[in-house]
Order: C-alpha cells, then structure tokens, then sequence
C-alpha cells in the first residue's frame, strides 16, 4: 500500500503515515524505546492520554488509496481510523483465492460472507474480484461506513449485502435456512455485546462459531480466513481450532502471525491469522 507506511514504534504509541498524514496514536504492544525520534516530531495528527485528537492536520475524515479502493479514515475516540493495514496479506490471499475460482466468464460468482466486518475493506477485495457479498456487523455505524467507503471506490452497485447484526445469531440463522456460501471470512473481537444482552466472548465461543461457519462452507470444501488480535491467540491456537471446525489437521492450516515492519527496523506484533483455501 503506497498510502501507508508504520515509521516506528515505542513507548506505547505507534507512528504511521497514512496518505500525507503522520499519525501518533496508542498501542500496547510497542514496547521499549523508539528507534527514530526524530520521525515523531513530524506528527500531524496524535491520540492524546484524554482521548481526544490534536494536531497540525484538522481532526475530520479524509481518503487514502489501499491498492486501487478508495477508503475513508475517520479518528475515533478509541485511537482507531477504520483500517487495519497489517491485514494487506489476507486481502492479497482473499484475491488469490476468489481469483482460482472466477475462472472466464461463464464462471458462478463466488459467494463470500464476512463477519464481524467493520468499515468493509475485505468485503470491497471480494466484491471488486467479482464475488457477491454478505457484510455483517453489529455495528449499525461500521456498516454505514463501509457502504461509504463502497461508494468512494465506485462499488456500489456490486452485489453486496449490508448487514446490521448478531453475528452468532446471523450464522445460526443462515444453517436453519440452508444458506450456504464458498468462504467465510471473520476477524472476531476479543469481547463485545449483541442484542438483548448477549455477550460474545472469544474464548468462550470461537470454536462454536467456527463449527456453524464449517457448516456454512459445506466443511472442508469452501475457503476459511480467521484472524484475531487478542493475546494468547496465536498461529498455533487459531490453526488448531480452524483445523478442528474443519475436521482436518491442524498442519494442513496456513497460519501466521499478523504484524507489521517499521522503516525504523522495529516490528510490531498485531495478532494472527489461520485460512484454509479450500478443497480436499
């Protein structure tokens, strides 16, 4: 992505230009000291300790290209801007999958659901590479955002549908009506809420949703991309519980961890990813 470089890390905050803007904001996982000090003193906008945003840049959204879409970025209150780069390999795998499986153009389009899907970016891979699309969200905000970033790279019209709701719930809903799709996508957060008070808990539900999700895919034979950026979830958990939904070994799962290289030389660690592309 020529619209995004990490430029160090440290102290608890990571430096990235996103476009033409250097963004300081919080991580807990940038340890120790940081390698360019100087890169710092470029910041234009920075997520300060009272939660709010400062800086030179105004405080308002603005666009960056992310291989060809156009996505909006928006600072919010939680140090977030609506993209997480370090998910360029899963996108560039996306493609490649969906790419085996568009083959001329008599070939079915694909059908990819996406859980847990926030402001759309897989979602935009998958529909630009020709597959019809199911974007689910809780968050009735995220989806608006993702429609958004649709419409700014010229994707509105594809065959996508925007979905606010329970992811669970959604699932099970889908195996009940016999729904079936040629992969699942799901990056689930570590803790959250759905309706009614319901309370999604990674470690307590991953591996129930991932059986249902096995479902969806008819087992082995659709594609699976897991990722996650909660501690103690790493390349060996995720591969082990994708492979078990599967029923398949846990070898015959690509796995990896999820991170990120500074221009400084630093590396920051962002979570891990297990896929299965589907087949025998």
């Amino acid at each position: 992505m020529d619209d995004y470089e990490l430029l160090d890390l440290g102290a608890g905050a990571r430096l990235e230009r996103f476009g033409t803007r250097i963004v300081d904001r919080p991580h807990p996982g940038a340890y120790g000291e940081r390698a360019d000090p100087d890169a710092w003193r470029a910041t234009t906008l920075f997520h300060g300790a009272d939660g709010g945003w400062h800086g030179t840049d105004p405080v308002e959204p603005w666009t960056i290209d992310v291989d060809g879409l156009t996505v909006e970025l928006r600072p919010t209150a939680t140090g977030q801007v609506g993209l997480f780069p370090e998910q360029a390999g899963s996108w560039k795998w996306l493609r490649d999958v969906l790419g085996v499986r568009i083959d001329g153009a008599d070939a079915p389009r694909p059908s990819v659901l996406n859980l847990f899907a926030y402001t759309g970016v897989a979602s935009l891979v998958a529909a630009r590479t020709g597959a019809a699309v199911a974007h689910v969200d809780a968050s009735r905000p995220a989806v608006g955002w993702a429609r958004h970033n649709a419409e700014l790279s010229g994707l509105a019209d594809r065959p996508i549908r925007w979905l606010v709701d329970d992811v669970p719930g959604f699932v099970a809903r889908e195996l009940r009506r016999g729904h079936r799709y040629d992969g699942v996508l799901l990056d689930p957060p570590t803790y959250g809420h759905g309706p009614r008070g319901r309370v999604w808990r990674l470690e307590d539900d991953l591996d129930a949703l991932l059986s249902e999700c096995a479902g969806l895919v008819g087992g082995r034979a659709g594609f699976v991309l897991l990722t996650a950026h909660t501690p103690g979830f790493g390349p060996e958990r995720l591969a082990e519980a994708l492979a078990g939904a599967l029923r398949l070994p846990a070898r015959r799962i690509d796995a990896g961890p999820l991170r990120l290289e500074a221009r400084s030389g630093r590396t920051l660690e962002l979570g891990a990813f297990a896929r299965w592309p589907g087949g025998a």
